[in-house]
């Protein structure tokens, strides 16, 4: 039976941990990130990864920083015959790489060598794509960089954000990685080479990152929407105030107005202008120090300062 150390973090990792023990893989040691605050008393909170980990029992390693420890080099005296990893979230060394016999392999979360880096659902999404899909590939001390063992592909609907996506994307990466290993293993897999010249990158959401700029059209918007959904969530400004944008979707309709204005409200939703005259429908929002609520509820609220005419901030103004 072939030992596997297996390294991920969040619940896109949990169940291919769970279909390797499934499958009767050994697990001979799961590595995960430390214990982290969580919530507004900073309860500190074990990892998806590390309660699936408890629950069956299997040895867990958490070093702050893997590079360098001594739970680096306890990981390589177990002589593992292979490293999975899964959304992990820290850059491995090449010692620790190339320790394993078969070496060291990973499920990511797009086409590559399309989206290398840590937020590739979130930038498929933002960007509109059609598709997008899991790639079991080597791993290599340049990130997302290695020769591709298997990949496959899954549509994104027009319904899907990030949190459902991580949901569809985690179960096609346990089926796709489960049907590959029998044959991986009998070295009956021909590793192909990523071009170099096709690769592009989606480096972790930064926080300028998440507020809109009105000047985008109005499907632009609702791409950043559902591609910050459930986290870290779109949000824009008003007087200053930051409110969260939930959901909402471009409409057949145009107009002169300036960007970040909102040209009109309704019983459900309020309308903003958009770039190239577009109108974006806003239909859930967040406003600060309040609760995710329908626009409508809020519209209908005594603390309502939205109304026609109103501008949200956009390009720093």
């Amino acid at each position: 039976m072939k030992k596997i150390i297996f390294m991920g973090t969040p619940d896109f990792s949990v169940p291919i941990l769970e279909a390797l023990l499934l499958h009767h893989y050994e697990v001979i040691a799961v590595v995960t990130q430390p214990d982290r605050p969580v919530g507004r008393k900073k309860t500190l909170t074990p990892s998806p990864v590390k309660e699936a980990a408890l629950k069956h029992g299997l040895p867990i390693y958490q070093p702050e920083k893997i590079a360098g420890s001594t739970e680096m080099e306890e990981l390589i005296a177990l002589k593992p015959d292979l490293i999975i990893t899964a959304a992990y979230g820290q850059f491995l060394p090449s010692k620790l790489l190339n320790a394993p016999r078969f070496r060291s392999i990973n499920v990511h979360a797009s086409l590559l060598p399309k989206y290398r880096g840590g937020a590739p659902v979130h930038y498929a999404i933002i960007n509109g794509d059609k598709e997008t899909g899991v790639s079991i590939m080597y791993m290599e001390k340049k990130m997302d960089a290695g020769a591709v063992l298997a990949q496959k592909s899954i549509p994104i609907t027009e319904a899907d954000d990030v949190g459902t996506m991580f949901s569809k994307l985690s179960e096609l990466g346990r089926d796709l990685l489960i049907e590959t290993l029998p044959d991986f293993f009998q070295g009956k897999l021909v590793a192909e080479e990523q071009n170099e010249s096709e690769a592009t990158f989606s480096p972790n959401i930064k926080r300028e990152e998440e507020r809109i700029d009105w000047s985008k059209t109005a499907a632009q918007i609702a791409w950043q929407v559902r591609g910050m959904r459930p986290w870290p969530v779109a949000h824009t400004l008003l007087d200053g105030q930051r409110i969260k944008v939930w959901a909402g979707q471009a409409v057949q309709a145009t107009t002169a107005d300036e960007p970040g204005t909102v040209i009109a409200t309704d019983k459900e939703a309020l309308y903003v202008a958009c770039g190239e005259g577009t109108v974006f429908k806003m239909t859930e929002l967040q406003p600060a120090g309040k609760k995710r609520m329908l626009a409508a509820d809020y519209l209908r609220g005594s603390a309502c300062d939205i109304q026609e005419g109103t501008r949200f901030e956009t390009n720093g103004q």
